[in-house]
């Protein structure tokens, strides 16, 4: 119980005031979205890409203990979201937006908090997050952009504006003065956290703003998908693989807590910039955030006894 007030004290109500925030001043103001969206897609996601992935620290060993994990279950995930939308006869633009849905979560403003409350005397879990996070920035910038752009465009076209996308690069650029240990002046640096800093709240505002003026009338058979397929399949898969692969511990509690996180905003800021379904994506994201406060909760509950 203190677990689920704390996740919701210090994670949910803080995200939601800054989606409330967004939901009321565009409906004041009338924001320009195509604005916004340009905003996020090319100036502050590049920023939070590169510090994430420049600053972490991890060793080897961990990262190859868990990337066969993780990269199992992004594909298991694929293959039920591909499969689902096929069966569901989704179109193209739809089925895009439900597979990124599925696939990518919130692993960074909404994991890292979570492992902080739940592993904040056990560095090991909390190192294991931020390797899932960046794992999923990875994910985001190449499985979830690549799946966004080509239910729009094909061939040349695609590859085009997939070049055209400075996530790639910085995450590219970010790596490898990471692995060099090239250091940054000041001068550039502290503009670049400042950005990435922005991101947050500028991202959690544009999703407000997305979902100002959405019909909740019903739920949509694609939307109990994406819940079911998020915050119930998602953790069910990473459970077989852990039982599979007889992983325990600390490792196997944070690997499971992280699959169970809720929509990642980076789906609805892909839906909205390549015209996917947007209304569709922010509800995900918006209903997924809002019961992962039960689910999660049960999951890091089930994790701690299990492992």
């Amino acid at each position: 119980m203190d677990v689920l007030f704390l996740i919701v004290l210090n994670v949910i109500v803080p995200v939601f005031l800054l989606i409330g925030a967004g939901v009321l001043m565009h409906r004041v103001f009338q924001f320009d979205m195509n604005t916004l969206s340009k905003l996020n897609a090319f100036f502050l996601l590049p920023a939070v890409s590169f510090t994430n992935i420049y600053e972490s620290k991890f060793d080897a060993s961990l990262l190859l203990k868990i990337v066969g994990f993780l990269l199992l279950q992004s594909f298991a995930l694929i293959l039920f979201s591909k499969a689902t939308g096929r069966l569901a006869k989704f179109d193209k633009a739809l089925s895009s937006t439900f597979s990124n849905s599925v696939v990518l979560s919130n692993s960074g403003n909404f994991g890292l908090p979570v492992s902080q409350l739940v592993f904040q005397n056990n560095p090991l879990g909390l190192s294991v997050q931020v390797v899932v996070s960046i794992y999923q920035n990875l994910l985001t910038n190449t499985y979830g952009l690549l799946n966004a752009v080509s239910a729009q465009t094909q061939g040349q076209k695609l590859l085009k504006e997939l070049l055209r996308n400075p996530m790639i690069y910085a995450f590219v650029l970010g790596l490898l003065m990471h692995s060099l240990a090239v250091p940054i002046p000041a001068f550039i640096w502290n503009p670049l956290q400042n950005v990435a800093n922005a991101f947050l709240a500028i991202a959690l505002v544009t999703l407000g703003a997305q979902s100002a003026f959405l019909p909740f009338k019903r739920l949509s058979p694609a939307l109990i998908l994406s819940l079911l397929g998020r915050l119930i399949i998602s953790p069910a898969i990473a459970f077989a693989f852990l039982w599979l692969f007889q992983l325990e511990g600390t490792t196997a509690q944070a690997l499971l807590i992280a699959s169970s996180f809720p929509t990642s905003r980076n789906s609805a800021a892909f839906a909205l910039e390549y015209g996917n379904h947007p209304e569709y994506a922010a509800q995900a994201v918006l209903l997924s955030t809002i019961l992962s406060s039960v689910t999660v909760t049960a999951i890091v509950y089930a994790a701690q006894i299990l492992f």
